[in-house]
């Protein structure tokens, strides 16, 4: 008797214990429960457009950052020879704004020389405007019979599939047919970013499976785009470290099956990150020899204040920038002008 007794408080104990805990949970939910906010049956109603320089932005508000940096030379008064302190301060903003320490020697022995009869801000912009007289001239047409290829090298994370993508925009744009050959068979959504621009753009697209040999997919789509007679061909490349001789090795194969008939490159583009700066440089001399380089697209110039790197590249390479990335939207990746770019930086 005194058994069951026992069992039974205890049962009822048990029996307490749960619908005690049950009770709490139901407590700590519901006040939960009662401060979500009601959930929209449309999120968004309406989608905007990345800004781009096509809607009214400058290019001196893209490149915000770089002039912030020259300000100081802006803001220099006087004329004739230019002071021990006028100097440092030049040399400064040119050394922080990553032209480089050639660079800078060289323009600081040229304003020794002939001091700035209009301000050091024009005297400035006449020297760095001196170094920037490259041929910027893009070439879209081919020998009788041959299709034209632009071909795209660069390391990973630089912006070259995006590159391509806006290029394509513009070349579709202008009334030219595009093939997109996605050379670029060694990450794996190099091909599906690629894929989307095509759709995007109206392009066809030749592309393989994950590991295939990069020559191949050029050649298949330069094979399509002559039988179809496209226009313009513009080839992906593998993006990995520039400083492995066997990857360039591998490059230098590619542009030689990119320009055998029926294909011909009429231009080779190197993309470069601004952000990186001097590395930006160094990218630029290991891609040189293996692939050559006929012209820069310099991205990602919004997102720095080393717009001097444009000058150190074409001092120290001689090779012209040709396209500049300053924003995300298609139209913000547009062609180099010298003259507006250092206005962007030097002007008023």
């Amino acid at each position: 008797m005194i058994f069951f007794v026992i069992a039974l408080a205890a049962v009822v104990v048990v029996g307490i214990a749960i619908f005690i805990a049950r009770r709490r949970r139901r407590v700590i939910r519901t006040p939960l429960g009662r401060s979500r906010a009601a959930m929209p049956d449309i999120l968004v109603r309406d989608t905007s457009s990345i800004p781009s320089l096509v809607d009214g932005v400058t290019l001196s508000q893209r490149l915000s950052s770089s002039r912030g940096v020259f300000e100081r030379v802006r803001s220099l008064s006087g004329t004739g020879d230019l002071t021990r302190d006028q100097l440092d301060v030049v040399e400064e903003v040119l050394l922080r704004s990553d032209v480089g320490v050639a660079t800078t020697a060289s323009v600081l022995e040229e304003l020794r020389a002939n001091g700035a009869p209009e301000g050091v801000a024009p005297a400035l912009r006449t020297i760095l405007l001196d170094g920037l007289r490259a041929d910027r001239t893009t070439t879209t047409t081919a020998d009788p019979g041959r299709v034209p290829v632009w071909l795209f090298v660069g390391v990973n994370g630089v912006g070259k599939t995006t590159t391509i993508g806006k290029l394509a925009q513009r070349h579709h744009d202008e009334g030219r047919s595009v093939m997109l050959a996605a050379g670029d068979t060694f990450r794996a959504a190099a091909a599906d970013q690629l894929e989307q621009w095509a759709t995007r753009t109206g392009a066809d697209i030749v592309r393989a499976n994950e590991g295939a040999d990069p020559g191949s997919v050029v050649h298949d789509a330069i094979g399509r785009a002559s039988a179809r007679g496209t226009d313009l061909v513009l080839a992906d490349t593998a993006g990995r470290r520039a400083n492995s001789s066997n990857l360039l090795d591998e490059l230098a194969k590619v542009r030689r099956v990119a320009d055998r008939a029926p294909g011909q490159v009429v231009e080779t583009l190197l993309v470069l990150d601004a952000t990186t700066g001097q590395n930006a440089l160094s990218q630029a001399r290991e891609f040189l020899a293996a692939s050559g380089v006929t012209g820069i697209v310099l991205t990602k110039l919004d997102g720095t204040a080393r717009g001097g790197i444009v000058i150190a590249i074409e001092r120290d390479l001689a090779i012209p920038v040709k396209f500049i990335g300053v924003g995300e939207g298609v139209g913000d990746l547009i062609l180099f002008e010298p003259a507006v770019f250092v206005d962007s930086l030097l002007g008023a």
